[in-house]
């Protein structure tokens, strides 16, 4: 996780942070600190698909396109004020597969966790699943990774065994297994504080 969340203190992460806040119109801060909670919801999400062996090896083969090339492009795609329009259809459909029916109960939680409308919030999970999908890809591929039962080890190692990113991974995944009640949300509300120092 630790990969991921330094990567938004550098240039190339405030590139993203500038050009999501243009393309919706929002202050930069609370777009970094949406962004910043997306991610360990996405990559709780992934962990779970990656935890089932059908859908892992789905992943895996997404990851076959997802190879980190993104982050070589991040110039083109976030510098312009408005995103490219091709990632943010791919982030829908990756948070179609990652998250299903559940993506705007999450979207509702980083929206209430950032002072965020529904949309802005679900638009930046749009933004950021292509992100963490192309980190997860380039590590995948680093460490030449070919069999979907490996892919668990991997996101686990990204997350860095930092024990709130632990937590709120292992919240996400029981909310992909929930009834959709929305009680969770201010439960994922106080974790998001917890984690980011709130």
């Amino acid at each position: 996780m630790s990969g991921i969340l330094d990567l938004l203190q550098g240039p190339m992460g405030q590139m993203i942070i500038q050009g999501a806040s243009a393309q919706l119109g929002q202050d930069s801060n609370k777009t970094q600190s949406a962004i910043q909670s997306a991610i360990p919801m996405l990559m709780g999400a992934l962990k779970k698909n990656a935890s089932n062996p059908d859908s892992a090896a789905g992943l895996l083969n997404a990851l076959q396109k997802h190879d980190g090339s993104i982050l070589d492009n991040v110039m083109d795609i976030f510098g312009g004020g408005n995103v490219n329009e091709d990632v943010i259809e791919d982030g829908d459909k990756i948070l179609g597969h990652v998250l299903g029916e559940k993506k705007e109960v999450v979207a509702t939680a980083i929206a209430k966790q950032n002072g965020l409308d529904m949309g802005s919030a679900l638009n930046i999970l749009k933004m950021a699943a292509p992100i963490v999908m192309g980190m997860l890809g380039k590590q995948t591929r680093n460490t030449q990774v070919s069999n979907p039962t490996d892919l668990t080890n991997i996101i686990g190692n990204m997350i860095g065994g930092n024990k709130e990113a632990e937590q709120h991974t292992s919240f996400i995944e029981k909310i992909l297994d929930a009834d959709g009640d929305g009680s969770i949300i201010d439960d994922l509300f106080n974790m998001g504080k917890g984690f980011f120092g709130g």
